[in-house]
Parts: structure tokens; C-alpha cells; sequence
């Protein structure tokens, strides 16, 4: 059963196109109404969708949680997740859906740049490249469009991956998350259609912001002894060094110069800090595989 799942927040201008056309290709429409006030969560009843409604506007991240529960209280072998403002073409699922039937991926996402990406309006092509590499840096994996909401999840993916970003972090976070899983990642050429978009509810800057956040927090959180651990030894070795600098100079002038005193304690209690966060991230980290296990 293949299951199209669609967040939505106030989109009743464009949903109805939507959910029409994905309707040709799957078996189930599922709309996360994320506390629209307009109709959207209306006319996607009367289409026969099914509509989750969150009772106040929660995030993309949380509708995209809801919509993986509820395709998983279905049974759903595919889940389709697609924009409700009418950008990506509904006629594509079948491509989408394809390196998933054939069980060469896992996770399929579409791709706007495998075939140029024409019509992205110059900054967003710059932000979906910068927010690209950015989620590139944290895994193994190379992806051209780490931003399309696009995108296919077979029944693997639907139990393994798990999401906890409320915001537009929640696709980097997912890419990231089912690399840790050892899930087969694929990317397949889609279109998009930007014409009357730039009122987008999703700003590109603050999208842009809540996206570095998460893969920072990420990439730090399955690292914490590489990216905070050797950078606190690094400062507890530079705050022992302004320590020993102070002590001669007290010693030989019998002075301490105010400046490198500061120095040693904000060095000292930096890398501290970093040590002890890094040794907890990873108690938890540890502590999480074994829960898992059992």
C-alpha cells in the first residue's frame, strides 16, 4: 500500500489540486493540517483524505512525525511525503516510488539539480546548495538536494527512522538519521514550480537557520568526543600553559597581569565545560545503543 502523507498549514488555495492528483497514484491520501485557520483541513476531508489536525501550528518537523505515525498505524509499505502548495508534481510519485518497488533504496528523495534545476530563483539555489553541503559534512553520504520535501520511505525506513526536530531541521535530520540506520539512500530528477511562492510560510532565512541548527546539534551529538571532547583538551591544555605563564610571572616580578589571569580561568573552565558535555553526550549516546539493543 502505497500512502501519500502531505503537512499542510493554511494552503487552502492549493491542496485540493494536490491532493487530487496524488490520489491517481496512491492508495491513501494523509494530510497533516499543522493549525491551519483557513479551509484546508475542510476540503481535504470532503476529497477523502485523511486529516490529522494538530490543534495549533507546531512545525514541519512535527506534522512530518505525525504523518510517519500514522503511515506506519496503516501498515503503509510507501510512504510519499510531497508540499501542499502545489511546488512538486504529484505525476512523479511513480518515480519516486520506483527505486523503492525495485528494492534498490530505502529512502528515495527527489533532486531538483540532476537535471540543472532550472526555475529555482537564484537565492533559494544558493541556500539549498549551502544547506546541501552542510548536511554533507555530517555523514558519509554525498546528495545533491538535501531540502526537497519530495520524498519516499519504504516500510524499513518508516520503523527505523526517528525523528525529534520540531522544525524545517527535520529533512536534514532525517537524511542523517537513516545514514546512522545504514538505510540506502537514492535521489531521482524531479521538477519544481516556484510561480507564485514567494509568499512561502516557510521564510528562507529563518529555513535556513533552524536547518544549521539541526545539523549541528546533530553532528556534535553523534561525535561529541571528536567535536567537543578534543576541543576541551585543547583548552585545558591552552589554560594549563596561561597558568604556568602566571605563575613564573608572579614568581620572578612577583605581579600578575589581570589579562592572562582571565585567560587561564575562561580557557579552564571553557574546556571543562566542553570535556564534561562531550563524556555526558556520549554516556547517553552509549547508554541509548543499549536500550535499543535489548
Amino acid at each position: 500500500m502505497i500512502v501519500a502523507g502531505i503537512p499542510a498549514y493554511n494552503e487552502e488555495k492549493t491542496i485540493a489540486k494536490v491532493i487530487l492528483l496524488a490520489q491517481k497514484y496512491v492508495d491513501i491520501v494523509i494530510v497533516c493540517d499543522d493549525g491551519s485557520q483557513d479551509m484546508t483541513a475542510d476540503i481535504a476531508r470532503k476529497l477523502g483524505a485523511v486529516v490529522i489536525a494538530h490543534e495549533k501550528n507546531m512545525g514541519y518537523g512535527l506534522a512530518l512525525q505525525s504523518l510517519f505515525k500514522r503511515a506506519n498505524a496503516l501498515n503503509a509499505d510507501i510512504l510519499l511525503t510531497l508540499d501542499a502548495d502545489g511546488q512538486h508534481d504529484a505525476r512523479e510519485i511513480s518515480k519516486l516510488v520506483q527505486p523503492i518497488v525495485d528494492n534498490k533504496a530505502d529512502v528515495v528523495i527527489g533532486s531538483r539539480f540532476l537535471e540543472g534545476g532550472t526555475g529555482i530563483p537564484s537565492y533559494r539555489r544558493l541556500g539549498i546548495k549551502f544547506l546541501t553541503k552542510l548536511t554533507n559534512s555530517g555523514g558519509k553520504k554525498r546528495i545533491s538536494d538535501a531540502q526537497c520535501g519530495f520524498r519516499a520511505y519504504n516500510k524499513r525506513a518508516l520503523e527505523n527512522i526517528t525523528m525529534y526536530e520540531q522544525g524545517m531541521g527535520a529533512s536534514a535530520e532525517i537524511l542523517l538519521k537513516a545514514e546512522e540506520q545504514g538505510l540506502r539512500v537514492a535521489e531521482v530528477p524531479v521538477q519544481v514550480n516556484y510561480e507564485g511562492l514567494e509568499t512561502s510560510t516557510h521564510h528562507p532565512l529563518g529555513h535556513g537557520l533552524s536547518v544549521i541548527k539541526t545539523i549541528i546539534k546533530l553532528v556534535v551529538e553523534g561525535s561529541p568526543l571528536v567535536y567537543l571532547g578534543i576541543p576541551g583538551i585543547v583548552l585545558l591544555l591552552t589554560s594549563g600553559f596561561f597558568g604556568i605563564w602566571t605563575l613564573q610571572l608572579y614568581a620572578t616580578e612577583h605581579r600578575i597581569v589581570t589579562n592572562v589571569a582571565l585567560a587561564t580561568i575562561a580557557f579552564g573552565l571553557t574546556g571543562m565545560f566542553a570535556l564534561f558535555t562531550a563524556i555526558t553526550l556520549y554516556a547517553i549516546a552509549r547508554l541509548a545503543q543499549k536500550t535499543t539493543k535489548q
